[in-house]
């Protein structure tokens, strides 16, 4: 019998496949960055080619480990990093240019003249989302106007358009399908998610051919089957697909409305779950959709800063400060604080719920006495401050405070970081033991659309602790850093 879930996780920096038994033990485990393309400042770009090698040597990873594993594969989940925006030819496959990815801005001017035309308040009102560069619509805009490639195909009906689980399906099933589901396609804004369908208007507005796009599934739908994939059978059912920061959502079991979660990738997104309600926010946190799984969606309010776990990166590879990202814990903790140095981790633009597309990284208060250890704890700590503004913000537009919060992705290993973050937030933070709950949501997608599982409840029976942070920071401090943060984003506001 067939037992085990194959779990493709792609993210802004590399792949990931996670192979897990029925009884959620994790059998292997295989990652594989590639390449970011950064052609102009403010522009960030993948090489779809990239990706799917990538994909393709983290399964064969993961299948190294056993002979027999490929063959008790009962079904595939994906999640995926969600705004980028993909092209590729209907007819061959091939990739009509790079992707475009969601921490892309080269759309600001674009999105800038909608909102002066007074086109933001209907977009906000059909997909839950600002207008915004970050999300897909303007990219789709741009490169039909800019991207000749894909203008030239697009005329021909030969363009297909869609979010990186739309370009691995048509990979994974050797092109036989075009399709998403709805909480990649509620990040396009393009997509109503009170109708959970594409809007005519939205397309008209934006310059869209409605042909362009996939067809919408459920989240645990069979969205189609394997075919000529390197080491894999033909055969094995495509069955659950979610955008990252909901399949973490899942993954931390935050099934219930008022859970809430936030993972630390590339950037960080704290998504809190809603219900069959759409939370409309008074506090530019944005409403999207969490799963379609059965008869009725389950939304949820998210608030995402685009730069967390880069930071540390630009650390590593830009300055040299450390030679592994896990490094920077050791080099922070030499000093007791920052030493007055704040640092707003804005590399492409701040999100909720400043927004402020235009702002760029920027540090506040060095002096003579800064020294690397100084920057580090000041980097690790302005990814906790965007993430106290988000929270906030959430808890304004709830109407009740939160007691707890999970906490997952790689930067939650660092305990420094997950306890100036509780002490910041005064809120406690828990940490999973399996802390690469973005897989794990994806695991249990595909589980519950092959049969697996049956329902949600066998979700929550999975999940269990590993660590509980408690904020201890004195009030008066926490203060007075708050009040320095505060002063730092005015400043930016300032400036820009």
């Amino acid at each position: 019998m067939r037992d085990l879930i194959l779990a493709i996780d792609q993210g802004t920096t590399g792949s990931t496949a996670l192979l897990v038994n029925k009884n959620l033990k994790v059998l292997a485990f295989h990652n594989v960055e590639f390449r970011q393309i950064y052609p102009k400042p403010g522009w960030v770009e993948h090489d779809l080619d990239d990706i799917w090698a990538a994909t393709n040597k983290a399964i064969k990873g993961v299948l190294s480990k056993s002979k027999s594993y490929a063959k008790n594969i009962a079904a595939i989940g994906i999640t995926n990093q969600r705004e980028t925006a993909c092209f590729w030819s209907r007819k061959t496959g091939t990739p009509l240019h790079h992707a475009i990815v969601w921490q892309d801005r080269r759309t600001v001017a674009l999105c800038e003249k909608l909102k002066h035309d007074g086109h933001e308040p209907l977009i906000n009102e059909r997909t839950g989302l600002l207008l915004d560069p970050y999300f897909s619509g303007s990219k789709v805009q741009w490169a039909l106007e800019n991207i000749s490639s894909i203008k030239r195909a697009a005329s021909h009906g030969d363009c297909a358009f869609g979010t990186i689980d739309s370009y691995l399906i048509h990979r994974l099933t050797g092109g036989a399908a075009h399709v998403t589901e709805p909480s990649n396609a509620s990040r396009t804004l393009l997509f109503n998610i009170e109708k959970l369908a594409w809007d005519d208007d939205l397309l008209g507005l934006f310059k869209v051919p409605g042909s362009m796009l996939p067809r919408i599934l459920d989240s645990t739908d069979l969205f189609g089957k394997t075919k000529k994939v390197p080491g894999l059978p033909d055969g094995i059912p495509i069955h659950g697909i979610l955008g990252d920061q909901q399949a973490a959502l899942l993954g931390q079991a935050c099934v219930h409305e008022g859970m809430a979660k936030c993972t630390y990738g590339t950037g960080s997104f704290i998504l809190m779950n809603t219900g069959s309600k759409i939370r409309r926010s008074k506090h530019k946190l944005l409403a999207t959709v969490a799963w379609k799984i059965g008869k009725r969606p389950v939304y949820a309010l998210e608030g995402g800063a685009f730069t967390a776990g880069a930071a540390v990166q630009w650390l590593r590879d830009g300055l040299g400060l450390i030679k592994s990202s896990s490094d920077i814990e050791k080099l922070a903790k030499k000093v007791p604080g920052s030493d007055g140095v704040v640092f707003i981790p804005a590399f492409t633009g701040i999100g909720a719920p400043h927004w402020m597309p235009n702002a760029r990284a920027t540090f506040f208060g060095i002096s003579r006495g800064t020294n690397s250890s100084h920057i580090a704890r000041a980097v690790l700590q302005g990814v906790a401050f965007m993430n106290h503004d988000i929270l906030k913000a959430m808890e304004n537009d709830m109407g009740s405070r939160l007691r707890s919060l999970n906490v997952d992705g790689g930067a939650s290993k660092n305990d420094l970081l997950m306890q100036f973050q509780a002490d910041i937030l005064s809120t406690q933070l828990i940490r999973p033991k399996v802390v690469e709950t973005t897989a794990m949501g994806a695991v249990f997608a595909a589980g519950l659309g092959c049969g697996i599982w049956t329902d949600l409840s066998e979700v929550e029976k999975s999940w269990h602790t590993d660590r509980t942070f408690h904020p201890s920071m004195p009030k008066q401090m926490r203060q007075e850093h708050l009040k320095s943060w505060a002063e730092a984003i005015d400043a930016l506001k300032s400036k820009i």
